[in-house]
């Protein structure tokens, strides 16, 4: 492991967001943030035993911020019938602060990285903030999608059931959505924020549902900054290629590198949702070629 890990806040007066930073024992490039997706946190990106796709930047010198989403990971405080949070604030408030926060501190743009719903939110506060396009080289979006269109067997038992239906059943019970304790996800979820999400996942508009704000409009004259998109060929619903694709059309991203992970002969894995982030031969793949297109994002 040639990088050093600890853990830094970003203070918003109500609670508190977790970085966990990466910093390569000789940095050379540019900050990196990266931002998770729904039910989990930060630690998609790395491991304590320097695993994942955020440690392995670290090593190549970039110096990594994996950010926990508010109520998750060890930000203060966690999710809980106590503490909410919405998806508007996750994109009007805490996506420009962590932003400007990297920024400050390093004088120089920043590369952000997201897996699945973390593009989502990252997209519209771009759409909704031009200007922080100014502070960002780079985007890559890991199945990355809004909606979900396709249908099938898993789709139904996923997303219909048990994250329509369920996880607002489980939110009306606890106050929050205990997705660790019944073991369908790897962080909890606060209340707003499922429901904000089931909403657009079943919605053809990309519309904000508290001010509706129009994302999909805004994006016609985003300066969005260089973007590469990747999907699975094993991840059949929470990142389908075809609902990847969909994404890229409504933010005006359709000529943005796009890769098919798994579909070629010499890929390493038949990747999915999670182990195109996670599987020990990304490294020796898309790690690797990602690592030299961020290098070439100036």
């Amino acid at each position: 492991m040639k990088h050093q890990q600890s853990s830094t806040f970003v203070d918003l007066t109500d609670y508190q967001l977790h970085l966990r930073r990466l910093t390569p024992l000789h940095i050379q490039h540019p900050p990196v943030l990266m931002l998770h997706g729904a039910i989990e946190n930060g630690r998609i990106f790395y491991s304590h035993q320097g695993k994942g796709l955020g440690c392995f930047l670290a090593d190549q010198g970039f110096s990594v911020y994996c950010a926990d989403f508010a109520g998750r990971g060890k930000s203060q405080p966690a999710a809980s019938k106590d503490f909410d949070h919405s998806q508007h604030q996750l994109i009007c408030r805490d996506i420009p602060a962590l932003i400007e926060h990297l920024y400050q501190q390093y004088q120089q743009k920043i590369h952000v990285v997201c897996h699945s719903w973390g593009g989502v939110v990252l997209a519209a506060s771009l759409a909704r903030f031009p200007q922080l396009c100014e502070k960002v080289a780079s985007v890559s979006y890991f199945g990355s999608k809004r909606r979900i269109s396709v249908k099938s067997m898993a789709k139904t038992i996923q997303v219909n059931w048990l994250w329509n239906q369920v996880g607002p059943w489980l939110c009306r019970r606890y106050g929050y959505l205990p997705a660790k304790k019944f073991r369908f996800g790897a962080d909890n979820e606060p209340t707003q924020f499922l429901l904000d999400t089931i909403h657009w996942i079943n919605t053809e508009t990309f519309i904000d549902p508290t001010d509706q704000f129009d994302y999909a409009a805004a994006s016609k004259s985003c300066p969005w900054p260089a973007s590469w998109f990747f999907a699975a060929v094993h991840d059949k619903v929470l990142g389908h290629p075809t609902d990847v694709q969909l994404f890229m059309a409504e933010t005006q991203l359709q000529q943005a590198k796009f890769t098919l992970l798994g579909a070629e002969v010499d890929d390493l894995h038949g990747y999915d949702h999670i182990s195109m982030l996670t599987h020990p031969k990304a490294q020796l793949g898309h790690f690797k070629a990602l690592a030299a297109w961020l290098i070439s994002q100036r």
